[in-house]
């Protein structure tokens, strides 16, 4: 019988196994194994973490406790010092790592070992007595945070204290005497807060802090993280404990520590980026704790390890073939790798960089188009600072993070998320940001801090997440306390609104002009080698020839959905459709439809050219005609104000005044009369009451219970056919005009919201007949598609009938997911969605990201159904599903030939129907 194993020392784990030995751990196996100069340790694996915490009692199995004292002893024998020796000292660090890397979500204890006994060993071997006070402290405070639950305030205000009194601004300038009195005072805070005395056993210090690492997993921040970036516990399930022994950057002047990136993760330059500090300690980097310097001056400070560096940068990206993020110490002058791990970057840099490692032969186009999540490219798309505007910068930090963001400045990160959940854009000013402040980064446009680095927390996390970062502005005082930022002469308060600008480190006051991004060489390249894979085509949503010129910019190869109704809402239009909705009899809508008609066919013969030869999807008028008209509430209020307007003009002027002081009396607000009393025309005043007295009595004829599920679409069509018929007609005179211009249009006339093939061929006989008189005039032959929508369940179970008529189907995902769940969008969205989603109900919301075991289920049924009676049966989707990469790649697994989505999407559908082909072996699904 094999025996479990839960410990495995660097130099015989596997480095290929995350899933066991987390991110961090399997990557310090295989950099000691390919002979870096990596400090000995061992990884306690995941799995124990899912044992320790599926414990009531919260213990540690004894046979973990047997094998982590065996580990200790091999790692004794390693590095010839003693655990708990009072002579010769050996300290470690225990650190966190799951098979995802989520920087700074969990815990990490370094210098553990010290105690009273072992500080005195460790001054004595060092020679250096401040070393080993500066030591004690960071591992009591940070001992007692994480492992103790001890707040950083009830540290930092005596260290504060003792800073002040010293009149120094940073911790290296205090004395081994103030850091001697500093560690007695973190002792006392311990014992207040805790009623325990510090723990002096080193093997009782180890065992808590090896669980309050695997508590970590279950944090707040650590959960908030998962569930934003969709980590689920098939990706990565519980944190692995890394035991390493301790190296010291904080032993003098020849001792340092530093973050590296083989490559700049913020545009992807490949030139080795990173900061460093000198007689410092890994966390005073990435806590933002001091500002670092970039590694360049290194080249100057410390020359012959800067050149160590740089090999040990070309060494890491070669054996990955891919961007590593490191960490290392240098101990008296000798570089230690501490760990390294897939580089976090925004989508420019991920773009750029796997566009040039392909050229350089590190990867291939597959890898490269596979190293992009699709999602990331929606940061490519954000707007950017207007250069040519001449507002001054109030204060310069460091780019951290590219990007322009605007909003109102907020100090915590609880009043981050609770603004941002209501709507608000914020920015999250703080003084240096910490782990615990990661749901104020998910609610925030941007993040601006007065200390730290492109190294630092606030910066790693905000590229991973696409959002503008400065950091290190060092001439802003932040104040949270008073919730207030000082920059000179200016004082800002929370609410006031500032813009940053991360890619040059520039902070403003007030909001300035933003332009739209441009699609850098490095993306037009990959998307191309995108396009090459894909099966799928990917057309874009869009309704007016502006937004198809846009659709064409973004790369879209057709339009998968033309709303006609769209073309109806433009100032100088929407009258006349309302004059045809109040008509009585077909004459009258008909002269409304015939002032129409013209609008109607000037819009398609542009879309028509602009796309040309791609395909163009037209749908007829789907909506209900009361969405054309104000509400009933609207028309009550405007009808009110007219007839005070009327009493007035007829000289009973006391009548609105009586009027509007019962109306100030019931707290109604004042409506501006537009003109002098004797100037109002009571004639023109008495036709606007009628008019609207007849938009009021339409819309009350007009009124449904449940209007998504009424009169619409093809229903419509079939009720009003001069509607129809008006949309057909310019349709049709549109590609005659396109033709005789020996333009090579390809259009497509779609039927909305259909459930019979009797009402396919009704519309059908309606198209015929104009067909015939539109070519008869203008002497062509029309050349077009017919198809339909398929978004009525009823329309899924006759998909083999409906293809008898139909040459293309296109599904409409919004319409055909509330049918299936029964769920108005508007309403579930607003009232219990995110409840069903928080409590796992449901895992996604189904208007986001297709229902694949419900919708799904319909749609491939009616791709069997339909191409078995019509075998090269053109089937697309048209729903916002059809932006969404998961749900892309559920439409190439079920054998539809497009997608369709709104412009700015489009890249992202373009990247995620390569992968889709990619990774089409991979993917499964258990209906």
């Amino acid at each position: 019988m094999t025996t479990k194993k839960y410990v495995y020392a660097f130099t015989e784990g596997d480095g290929k196994n995350k899933k066991l030995l987390g991110g961090k751990g399997a990557n310090l196996c295989e950099m000691t194994q390919i002979g870096l100069n990596v400090p000995p340790g061992f990884v306690i694996t995941t799995e124990t973490c899912l044992t320790y915490l599926d414990n009531p009692q919260r213990i540690l199995p004894p046979e973990v406790i047997n094998e982590v004292k065996q580990h200790i002893q091999a790692l004794e024998q390693t590095t010839k010092k003693g655990f708990g020796n009072p002579d010769n000292p050996l300290l470690v660090s225990v650190r966190s790592g799951s098979a995802i890397s989520m920087p700074g979500m969990m815990d990490t204890i370094l210098n553990l070992g010290l105690n009273s006994q072992t500080l005195q060993g460790l001054i004595k071997q060092t020679d250096n007595e401040r070393f080993g006070y500066d030591a004690y402290r960071r591992f009591i405070q940070l001992f007692g945070k994480v492992a103790l639950g001890v707040a950083d305030e009830h540290f930092d205000k005596h260290l504060d204290a003792i800073k002040r009194r010293a009149a120094v601004k940073d911790d290296v300038s205090l004395s081994a005497r103030d850091l001697k009195e500093v560690c007695a005072l973190f002792l006392q805070v311990v014992q207040e807060k805790t009623g325990r005395p510090f723990p002096e056993d080193v093997f009782e210090q180890l065992e808590i802090a090896i669980k309050a690492v695997f508590n970590s997993w279950l944090g707040k921040r650590a959960i908030d993280y998962r569930r934003q970036f969709n980590i689920t516990p098939e990706q990565a399930n519980g944190t692995a404990v890394n035991v390493v022994a301790m190296v010291f950057g904080n032993m003098g002047n020849d001792s340092a520590t530093g973050v590296g990136f083989t490559r700049n993760p913020g545009t992807g330059e490949n030139q080795m980026y990173g900061e460093y500090l000198v007689n410092a300690q890994g966390e005073d980097v990435v806590a933002g704790i001091r500002t670092p310097k970039p590694v360049q001056d290194m080249a100057n400070e410390m020359p012959a390890l800067y050149a160590q560096l740089v090999e040990l940068s070309h060494k890491l990206e070669s054996h990955y073939h891919e961007v590593q993020d490191y960490e290392y110490t240098i101990e008296k002058g000798v570089l230690y790798c501490l760990q390294t791990r897939n580089g976090k970057m925004n989508a420019t840099a991920l773009v750029r960089t796997s566009v040039e490692m392909e050229k350089e032969g590190l990867i291939s186009k597959e890898q490269a188009l596979l190293r992009v999540n699709p999602e990331h490219l929606e940061q490519l798309l954000h707007p950017r600072l207007d250069p040519d505007s001449t507002t001054h910068a109030v204060a310069q930090g460091i780019p951290a993070s590219p990007g322009a963001a605007v909003g109102k400045c907020v100090f915590d990160a609880d009043q981050a998320e609770l603004l941002g959940k209501s709507g608000e854009k914020i920015i999250l000013v703080r003084e240096e940001t910490k782990p615990e402040d990661i749901h104020g980064f998910f609610a925030a446009q941007g993040i601006l801090t007065s200390r730290g680095g492109k190294t630092s927390h606030a910066a790693v996390v905000a590229r991973s997440m696409g959002k503008a970062c400065v950091a290190g502005a060092e001439n802003i005082h932040v104040d949270s306390k008073l919730r207030q930022a000082i920059i000179g002469d200016n004082v800002i308060q929370e609410g006031d609104i500032i813009t940053i600008d991360g890619s040059t480190g520039k902070v403003y006051l007030g909001a300035i002009p933003t332009i739209p991004p441009k699609f850098s060489q490095e993306l037009k390249i990959l998307l191309g080698w995108a396009d090459e894979i894909a099966r799928l085509k990917v057309m874009a949503n869009a309704d007016t020839p502006e937004a198809a010129n846009k659709a064409v910019e973004y790369g879209a190869m057709g339009i998968g959905l033309c709303r006609t109704e769209r073309m109806f809402n433009a100032a100088d239009r929407l009258p006349i459709v309302v004059e045809m909705i109040l008509a009585q009899t077909p004459q009258e809508r008909k002269t409304a439809l015939d002032q129409l008609l013209p609008i109607q066919r000037a819009d398609f013969t542009e879309i028509f050219k602009v796309l040309a030869p791609h395909p163009v999807t037209v749908r007829l008028l789907d909506p209900p005609m009361h969405e054309f008209l104000p509400t009933e509430r609207e028309l009550l209020d405007e009808i009110a104000h007219l007839r005070e307007l009327y009493a007035i003009s007829k000289g009973v002027e006391h009548l609105a005044s009586a009027s509007r002081f019962m109306r100030d009396r019931e707290g109604g607000a004042l409506k501006t009369i537009p003109a002098p009393f004797d100037s109002i025309n009571a004639n023109l005043v008495s036709d606007a009451i009628s008019k609207k007295e007849q938009m009021l009595r339409k819309a009350r004829e007009l009124h449904e219970v449940n209007p998504m599920l009424g009169h619409r679409g093809v229903r419509l069509g079939i009720t009003y056919p001069e509607i129809y018929a008006m949309q057909i007609r310019a349709i049709f005179e549109a590609i005659a005009v396109c033709q005789k211009d020996k333009v090579a249009v390809n259009v497509e006339i779609m039927v909305p919201q259909v459930a019979t093939a009797q009402e396919l061929t009704h519309v059908k006989k309606l198209i015929d007949g104009i067909r015939t008189q539109v070519e008869a005039e203008q002497n062509v032959t029309l050349q077009f598609k017919f198809g339909t929508m398929i978004e009525v369940v009823r329309a899924c179970m006759r998909a083999g009938s409906l293809a008898e008529l139909a040459e293309f189907f296109s599904f409409g995902t919004n319409d055909l997911t509330q049918a299936t769940f029964s769920f108005s969008r508007e309403d579930a969205e607003n009232k219990f969605l995110p409840d069903y989603t928080n409590l796992g109900v449901l895992q996604d919301n189904p208007f986001e990201v297709l229902d694949v075991k419900g919708v799904g289920q319909l749609m491939a049924m009616t791709v069997e159904r339909g191409r078995k009676t019509r075998p090269n049966m053109k089937i697309g989707i048209c729903g916002e599903q059809g932006g969404h990469p998961e749900s892309i790649r559920f439409c190439h697994y079920v054998g539809l030939d497009y997608v369709s989505c709104s412009a700015p999407r489009v890249p992202i559908a373009r990247l995620a129907a390569a992968q889709a082909k990619l990774l089409e072996q991979k993917y499964q699904i258990e209906w």
